[in-house]
């Protein structure tokens, strides 16, 4: 059974890793746009277009896995800053508030030939930050032009007071779910590599 990650994200790739489920990745060139509104529709429209995209650049029968991350608050959503200013002003709206990171994933089985999307949700809360931290922050973290300019695994876990929901749906991608999924398709655990 062969498994295409179509992400670049480590952090999604790290996910893998860490369950040892074997797979290969091929990136999507497709541009990440969306007109939903609403952060559960973007995500999964976003995550579909990124799987058929690179169903296109394969032969082979597999199953495509396609994800994207967004952070949601106040009624914005908040996708990955271009600059450091734009990381800066995301975390100070963030700063003492609750912020909703969603994930979309679609799984293209080229095998069955059916698609799933779905959506998962999972509640970050910051602590109160100060404008000198938010700046060390921004000058000193090498993922800030990640999801909405933090990453949890790196420097942002300092000002993140609690997370409510499955951490991994925040990094960008739940295993758990994804496994849900891939048994409504009539899989199981034995059916795919890991490694040993």
């Amino acid at each position: 059974m062969k498994i295409i990650l179509a992400s670049s994200s480590k952090q999604r790739q790290d996910i893998f890793k860490m369950i040892g489920l074997k797979y290969e990745v091929i990136t999507s060139k497709k541009d990440e746009i969306s007109n939903k509104k609403e952060p559960d529709k973007y995500v999964c429209e976003l995550s579909f277009n990124k799987a058929k995209d690179v169903s296109t650049k394969i032969n082979n029968k597999a199953i495509i896995i396609a994800a994207d991350t967004i952070i949601y608050f106040n009624g914005k959503i908040f996708e990955k800053p271009k600059t450091k200013k734009e990381a800066f002003d995301n975390l100070k709206i963030l700063s003492g508030n609750k912020n909703e990171a969603y994930t979309g994933v679609t799984i293209m089985d080229l095998y069955k030939n059916k698609v799933i999307t779905f959506s998962s949700k999972t509640d970050v809360y910051f602590k109160n930050i100060t404008d000198d931290e938010i700046n060390w922050y921004v000058n000193n973290e090498k993922k800030v032009f990640k999801c909405c300019g933090y990453a949890p695994l790196g420097k942002a876990s300092l000002f993140i007071d609690k997370i409510d929901g499955d951490y991994n749906t925040l990094l960008g991608i739940s295993p758990s779910l994804l496994f849900e999924k891939l048994k409504e398709l009539g899989y199981s655990i034995s059916d795919f590599n890991f490694e040993s």
